[in-house]
């Protein structure tokens, strides 16, 4: 399977303009060097990697969890991703995973192994080359 991920930009590194957008059209939006750095409208490309990151980790602890022989009842995850810069400019440096989850039969022990395989094993966290650090909650 591929997905596909597409974004146009004009004019210098900025004052220009853009947009990003998916073949799907789940997204389309524009985005400027001011929505990516300084609070103003538009879309912001790392963003956009925290939510699949966040959707990722949560289809990974379900899968988990089943293979465990668990059925997760809910589970909230945020992704926050740290900017910052590096020899080349603009950086990621961290991502954290902030996850919730009840999941009814798991001990603290055993939704902690579960979530940090999550953590590991995503997609996402194995192309991600930032630290990647967790804070996870049980909830019973």
């Amino acid at each position: 399977m591929i997905v596909v991920g597409n974004s146009d930009w004009r004019g210098a590194f900025r004052d220009g303009a853009g947009s990003i957008s998916t073949t799907t059209d789940t997204l389309q939006s524009p985005y400027t060097f001011a929505s990516r750095f300084e609070g103003a409208p538009g879309a912001i490309p790392e963003e956009l990697l925290a939510a699949g990151h966040a959707g990722c980790f949560n289809h990974a602890l379900a899968n988990i969890s089943n293979q465990n022989g668990l059925t997760v009842e809910s589970v909230h995850t945020s992704v926050e991703v740290t900017m910052g810069t590096d020899d080349h400019g603009p950086a990621i440096t961290g991502i954290h995973v902030l996850t919730e989850a009840k999941i009814p039969g798991a001990t603290e022990e055993k939704f902690q192994e579960m979530a940090e395989g999550a953590r590991a094993w995503c997609s996402f966290s194995k192309a991600i080359a930032a630290p990647i650090t967790m804070t996870a909650t049980f909830s019973k």
